[in-house]
């Protein structure tokens, strides 16, 4: 799409930008949210020292395996549901739009955490390296810097976004595999040593811990399904994005926990990453590698870290879009810039928040890495894990009510296996969050945070009920997105109108094309089918001639209508409908193809092509059951 010259007048839209990323662009977005490097220096190494054990390769593979599995159902339902909603769109499809609701206000603290966490580490990382550099910098300053370069580039184009993602994660990957190769050819041992990579490690007690903590660098891959409407051909786009950063992810991760243990030895692996913590990996690499590709790795991790910023605020700014475009947030947020299609008031909500949580630690004097970056990315970590957790559930409920639209594997059998594997999951982070948090066991903080989880999911469905009692039209369009399409299992109220006839809610794109299909029914006649305002009130001639005269002006009489009357239809040669159809002279117009029906009518077969039934009008037809009801229907 081409973006409009400058000069153009600044009139707000109401839409996302569209067909700006392709698949390259959108698999970026959702590999910079799970930062493969940042996981590689931090997350990995402390899986090490935390929990002492090491299975930390497998374990990695096996999350990744467990969310390839889940990601089969979601890109599933993505096909069906184009919405940049994502979780909060899936599951008011799937579960309901009550927990529907429920959800997105449990996905907007979860990813705004998650994103000004990041800003946390940010600053600390920043200012170690320009403190590499001579130049003094405190964490606040350094991550103020990322702060304006995020929420500048935040109401840019979002392939513009993209294109600072993909450079900067290429480069990434390849310091990763660069570090890797040189760990794997200088192995401590002596030899290459394959045994961290035994899957019977998987069996052992500790494991459970160490999903919890590896799944938290997965998190960030669904977000490409945020980016739908932006993308091209978003049924295949997203589906090919979600699944390759999926397996990108946790290939690397796998691959870089093997070669770490090889670079240190398995057996003293642990030992190493207690002393050097972050600087494991650099440690192990810098005797064999110039001291320039150190320096360059601890620039990548800084800029790592600001490509995450960038995919999670993306994210959370698109779901307050969404919610405004749907009128569950007020309808501000559902405003786009109209030259460059991003989400103008959540992408500024996002950035003064963030802003305002930056001031406050800075206040407070908080270690930024323990309370800022660790605390609210874990805590943001839990919600996108409940968010899947229902995602799951709500794609296996989504395809038993549209059988037979996606085959058995990813209708059926990923989404419940991955349900019960998330399910485990959940449970084990929920119990363990404690000591994720490293509070002490009798701490509010084992069960404040699911427990505010919970509150906002509850906010979530209150807030919903109180929309179906008092904006109805609302109500029937969460979820919905741009599709303006009518629901089978929108609410229905009386229509005074119709009598005891319920009436759907729908959108008044549902009406206008009502009418007009309805319209073009009427001006397309079926030939040899008796027509509106057509009436045979004597006695079957059928097989007979018309006598002169019995007809005047060769034409039918018409059927009236209290306070409003169809004209008659003219057939030439003065024949009638009840005429036998083999019988008949050509008709007066060349007639039309059976009019289409209408997608919000009972569907029924065409016309007979064989003579015509005697029908015969017995009162006025019955009422639309249109909101506004439009010009009666003409047929019985």
């Amino acid at each position: 799409m081409a973006r409009k010259d400058s000069s153009e007048p600044d009139i707000v839209s109401t839409a996302l930008a569209r067909n700006r990323l392709g698949v390259p662009s959108v698999f970026f977005f959702g590999v910079a949210g799970a930062a493969p490097l940042t996981v590689v220096i931090g997350a990995i190494t402390t899986i090490y020292a935390v929990v002492g054990n090491t299975a930390v390769p497998v374990v990695y593979l096996v999350v990744a395996a467990i969310l390839s599995i889940f990601t089969v159902g979601f890109v599933a339902m993505s096909r069906h549901i184009v919405n940049s909603g994502a979780f909060y769109s899936y599951i008011s499809h799937g579960l309901g739009r009550i927990p529907g609701v429920g959800a997105a206000f449990v996905a907007l603290p979860a990813y705004a955490l998650m994103q000004i966490g990041l800003f946390g580490l940010f600053g600390v990382v920043a200012s170690g390296v320009l403190g590499g550099l001579g130049i003094t910098a405190g964490w606040f300053t350094c991550a103020i810097v990322a702060w304006v370069l995020v929420s500048v580039l935040g109401l840019l184009w979002i392939d513009l976004s993209g294109k600072v993602l993909a450079v900067l994660l290429v480069l990434e990957i390849v310091i990763v595999l660069i570090y890797d190769a040189v760990m794997v050819a200088n192995p401590a041992t002596g030899s290459v040593d394959f045994s961290t990579l035994n899957p019977v490690q998987v069996f052992t007690p500790e494991v459970a811990a160490m999903m919890v903590l590896a799944i938290g660098g997965f998190v960030g891959f669904e977000a490409t399904v945020v980016l739908s409407e932006e993308a091209k051909d978003p049924k295949k786009t997203i589906a090919r994005a979600t699944h390759l950063a999926v397996i990108l992810a946790g290939l690397l991760c796998g691959l870089s926990a093997w070669a770490m243990s090889v670079g240190a030895g398995p057996r003293t692996i642990v030992a190493a990453a207690n002393a050097d913590s972050t600087d494991l990996i650099f440690n192990l690499v810098s005797p064999h590698v110039p001291e320039a590709l150190i320096n360059i790795g601890y620039v990548l991790f800084m800029t790592s870290i600001f490509a995450a910023l960038l995919a999670f605020h993306a994210a959370v700014s698109r779901y307050q879009f969404a919610l405004g475009r749907e009128g569950v947030l007020p309808r501000a947020w559902g405003y786009t810039h109209p030259r460059t299609g991003a989400p103008i008031v959540g992408s500024i909500t996002q950035s003064v928040l963030a802003l305002v949580v930056l001031v406050i630690y800075r206040l407070t004097g908080a270690d930024p890495l323990v309370y800022l970056f660790a605390w609210l990315t874990v805590v943001g970590g839990l919600g996108v894990l409940i968010l899947m957790w229902s995602a799951s559930a709500a794609v296996v409920m989504f395809f038993v009510r549209h059988r037979h639209q996606e085959n058995r594997w990813r209708a059926k059998v990923a989404p419940i296996t991955a349900f019960v594997l998330l399910s485990v999951i959940l449970a084990a982070t929920i119990y363990g969050l404690g000591d994720l948090l490293q509070v002490e066991s009798g701490s509010i903080y084992h069960w404040l945070f699911p427990t505010g989880y919970l509150l906002f999911a509850l906010f979530g469905f209150g807030w919903a009920m109180a929309m179906r009692a008092g904006r109805p039209e609302v109500y029937a369009a969460i979820g919905r997105g741009t599709e303006g399409r009518a629901l089978v299992d929108a609410p229905r109220v009386k229509n005074s109108n119709s009598g005891s006839h319920p009436e759907a809610l729908s959108a008044r794109a549902m009406l206008a094309a009502g009418r007009e299909m309805q319209q073009q029914q009427h001006q397309q006649p079926v030939p040899g089918q008796l027509q509106p305002g057509q009436s045979h009130q004597g006695p079957s001639h059928q097989g007979q001639p018309p006598q002169p005269g019995q007809y005047p002006g060769q034409s039918y009489p018409g059927q009236s209508y209290p306070g409003q009357s169809y004209p008659g239809q003219s057939y030439q040669g003065g024949s009638y409908p009840d005429q036998p159809y083999e019988q008949r002279p050509p008709y007066q117009d060349q007639p039309q193809p059976y009019p289409e029906q209408s997608p919000w009518e009972p569907q029924g077969p065409p016309a007979p092509s064989g003579p015509p039934p005697q029908a015969q009008w017995e009162g006025s037809p019955e009422p639309s059951r249109w909101e506004t009801p439009p010009e009666p229907s003409r047929w019985k």
